[in-house]
């Protein structure tokens, strides 16, 4: 018995399994203190599966269970599968369009009897991250090239483009942190670069006059011009390069952006970025106006009323908090969505800064070892996939806890083993503990 028992935990990474087992407790206790009443029985509560609390606590439950059923997995498996299983997630994902559920907005959720929602973008990163994993752990993969590079960009983004069609915003920008994973195994940084300026040509353009941000673009041209005056002297292309580039981002400050925010984004998905960076959102057209006023019904016709409320309760818990179930905007439901969306407003005001950063400075030692296993690796196709868990863990704490406290647009991206709903934690978790059980066999090369 003993040795069947040595066979079975060794090479696992306790460390790791602890980490995992104090964020879901704390996800669960957090919940609790979010949900509970006073009138509330709370053995009761907990035994009846009819709470959030309740509900969570048994995702907890069988997450351990599916998390012991992937220890006893041979490792080589997740390799073998990758391709049938990215193939198994882009199925369930189009399975959403027939048998969609319409939960707060979005159409990306498929209700299973009362208790239980799946969520396939959500869990379709699993998929995602082992096939991109195997894909690049190929060794006729050269990723230097640009084909393979456009292979592994469509392996990420296929999904996110179904997200995005479901109505599910959030989640499809979830696929674009496998970005970093293909950076650490060779992507030019130029590409992150161009990504970045994209982003900041964005905000640029919401906050500036059109045409004072194209003679903006005009002058920073011109300039370029003038210190490379040498080079463009004794080779054209660079004028030419330079002058393509003006025209792109002018292009994109005139024409990309206003299409985006008019014709892909809903209007009060709009609203919530120009609430993100301080500015007042007009609508365009009655139909904008109405969809605005729809969804900001009971919130006093605010849509930015959650995040002002998430900030006054993690203020109002200062140095070191009111204290567990003494929180009075969390106690008395003044944050919406404060055990899904807001959860870490519950930590705020409950544990003050102090608890808040002793929380998250547990998420900085789970992604800290997170890329301390990925170093360690052996196989190219476990080192890709353990930093592709901690990409899309870092994405989702950091646009949450952003989110939370006003610093990024709502867009409803679960804080990870925190907020409220299994296939959240469920998905998490197993992306885990795959991990863990790949880095188990971390002396047996799978490529």
């Amino acid at each position: 018995m003993n040795q069947r028992n040595a066979g079975i935990t060794k090479g696992i990474d306790w460390p790791l399994v602890w980490i995992w087992a104090i964020l879901c407790c704390i996800g669960v206790t957090c919940i609790f203190a979010a949900t509970y009443r006073d009138t509330d029985n709370i053995l009761q509560g907990f035994i009846s599966l009819k709470t959030d609390y309740s509900r969570e606590l048994l995702y907890f439950m069988m997450g351990g269970i599916v998390g012991v059923f992937i220890l006893l997995t041979d490792s080589k498996f997740f390799m073998a599968t990758a391709n049938l299983g990215y193939a198994f997630g882009i199925f369930l994902m189009l399975l959403v369009f027939v048998f969609h559920s319409r939960v707060k907005g979005t159409e990306s959720i498929i209700r299973i009897g009362n208790l239980f929602q799946l969520q396939p973008a959500e869990m379709c990163t699993i998929f995602v991250n082992l096939a991109l994993a195997k894909y690049l752990s190929r060794i006729e993969t050269d990723f230097y090239k640009t084909k393979s590079q456009l292979i592994a960009v469509s392996i990420a983004l296929i999904p996110a483009m179904l997200s995005i069609l479901q109505k599910e915003t959030g989640l499809a920008l979830v696929y674009f942190s496998f970005f970093l994973v293909m950076f650490r195994e060779g992507l030019a940084p130029q590409v992150l670069v161009v990504g970045f300026s994209f982003a900041v040509l964005v905000v640029a353009t919401l906050l500036l006059d059109p045409n004072l941000l194209a003679l903006i673009l005009t002058g920073i041209a011109a300039i370029a011009i003038y210190f490379l005056r040498r080079q463009v002297k004794r080779n054209r292309g660079v004028l030419v390069l330079i002058v393509g580039i003006w025209f792109v981002c002018v292009g994109i400050q005139r024409f990309v952006v206003p299409f985006i925010f008019d014709h892909v984004f809903k209007a009060y998905q709009v609203k919530r970025i120009y609430d993100a960076i301080g500015k007042d959102y007009v609508p365009k057209n009655e139909a904008a106006a109405l969809e605005i006023e729809q969804k900001s019904a009971g919130k006093k016709k605010d849509n930015n009323y959650n995040v002002k409320q998430s900030k006054i309760a993690i203020g109002s818990g200062s140095v070191i908090g009111k204290g567990l179930l003494k929180g009075t905007q969390t106690h008395y439901e003044f944050v919406p969505e404060q055990s899904t969306d807001f959860i870490f407003c519950t930590i705020g005001e409950g544990f003050g800064f102090v608890g808040s950063v002793i929380f998250l400075s547990i998420y900085l030692l789970l992604l800290l070892r997170i890329i301390f296993i990925a170093e360690r690796q052996r196989s190219t196709f476990s080192r890709c996939y353990a930093y592709g868990v901690a990409s899309v863990y870092f994405f989702h704490i950091a646009v949450n806890v952003c989110m939370t406290i006003g610093l990024a647009p709502v867009v409803g991206i679960p804080l990870p083993f925190m907020s409220y709903g299994g296939t959240s934690l469920l998905t998490f978790t197993i992306m885990l503990f795959i991990l863990i059980r790949l880095d188990a066999d971390r002396q047996m090369v799978l490529r």
